[in-house]
Order: C-alpha cells, then structure tokens, then sequence
C-alpha cells in the first residue's frame, strides 16, 4: 500500500503520535515516507504543528501542510472564522497521490474524527480517502466508551465502501483499568477489523532515539512492527 489515511474516533486521542510511530517504523525498514496534513488547526503561524512533532519523533520524512487556521475548532469552521479558503479533498488528494509517486509510503493524518468537515458543502477526509482508494487507519482510546466510537466509525467507513486497515490504541495506559484491558479483545469485534498496535501513554514525549527504538515494537506486522495482539491480549487483556 502506498498511502495511508490515518483517522481517529475522535480527537486528542495519539493520531499523531501514531502516525509517527507508523512513519518510524516504515523508515527503519528503509523505505521513504512522507506525511501530509490536510488541515492544522489551533495553531499559530510560526509554531509547530503535527508535521513537526511526526518529523522531530520519526526521524527523516517529507511533511506537507496543506492549509493552517489558527483556532482549535473542525477545519470548515476554523477556516469561516479566519476568513480563509478551506482546503478540498480533491487538493488533498492530488498532493497525496504526487508524493506517493515519489515515497514508498504516504501517511495522511486527518483532524479529529472521520466526518469532520473541511469545507461548508460537508466534505470529509472520508471522501479524500475515496478519492486515493486508499485503507483508513483508524486510531482509538483504551478504556470506557471506546467501542462505540470505533463501531460508529467503522459503521460510516462501511457505508461508504472504504477499507477499514485496524485499529490502534493511541494512549495504553501505564496502569490500564478493567475497561481498557476488555477492550484489547472486543475492540477487533466493534471495528470488524484487527487490533494492530497499542502506542503506551507518554510515547509521544520520549526522545526521538526512545522513540525510534520503541515504534517497532508497539506496531503489528502489517504496520511494519512486531507486536503480537493475540500474546499482548493474554498477558495484559
């Protein structure tokens, strides 16, 4: 697979994080990567944005930042408010599909959940995804309330014809509460999809060698990593 969509079931919920750690992982194979972000928000002209946390965590990897709107709201409402064009799923598409002619992988981290809207006529990164015919990631929380989000989430990729590649958990806890350990067994039920990576709690303020090191081992096969669910599910579940 060339590109990645990478989504979350909501947001503040380690897609970022995630992203980078699939972008770490695919560099230490030695394969090219490239990130793109549609739309940042909440971020002011001059400071970082999820491109760079991704760069400074991940290592080497070609970041494009489509379009910024300084307050955190969904990106057709930030961009309505800033009075500034709102970025289209056809441009988001178009970089996408360039850079992947020239990367082994592309990531595209979206903002917030799926059906976050970028613009006022209802577009989303569900419809960026159908325009690269690309697989959803999809990144969720570990404890209580999760397993309905991530079925909504897969209901609306289904409804739509989309791949649904798994699932991650973008914060494990340190000391995971009952909630979260069922989880490990019932959120590959709810997603009607594998569970292929559990990201633990403060990797994205490790130093970028820890982090580097780590990214491998918190990531499935399919995600370039060597993590085990069914041995993770019976040690932790």
């Amino acid at each position: 697979m060339a590109v990645i969509v990478v989504t979350g079931t909501g947001t503040e919920i380690g897609k970022t994080v995630v992203t980078a750690a699939v972008a770490a992982a695919a560099l230490a194979q030695g394969r090219s990567v490239a990130v793109v972000k549609p739309a940042q928000t909440g971020v002011a002209p001059g400071e970082d944005g999820d491109v760079d946390v991704v760069r400074r965590l991940a290592g080497d990897v070609t970041c494009a930042e489509l379009a910024r709107f300084p307050e955190p709201l969904a990106p057709a409402t930030a961009a309505r408010r800033a009075g500034l064009t709102p970025v289209r799923p056809g441009q988001v598409a178009e970089a996408a599909a360039k850079l992947a002619g020239e990367h082994d992988l592309v990531l595209v981290e979206g903002a917030g959940g799926l059906l976050v809207r970028f613009d006022d006529d209802g577009a989303t990164l569900a419809d960026v995804a159908a325009e690269l015919a690309a697989p959803v990631l999809v990144v969720a929380p570990a404890g209580l309330g999760t397993l309905n989000m991530t079925a909504l989430t897969a209901e609306a990729l289904r409804a739509r014809g989309l791949e649904q590649l798994g699932v991650v958990v973008g914060s494990w806890p340190v000391e995971p509460d009952l909630a979260a350990r069922c989880n490990l067994a019932d959120l590959p039920e709810a997603a009607g999809a594998p569970l292929l990576g559990v990201v633990p709690e403060g990797s994205g303020a490790l130093a970028p060698v820890e982090f580097r090191a780590g990214a491998a081992a918190w990531l499935a096969p399919r995600l370039g990593g060597g993590w085990d669910a069914g041995a993770f599910t019976a040690a932790v579940g």
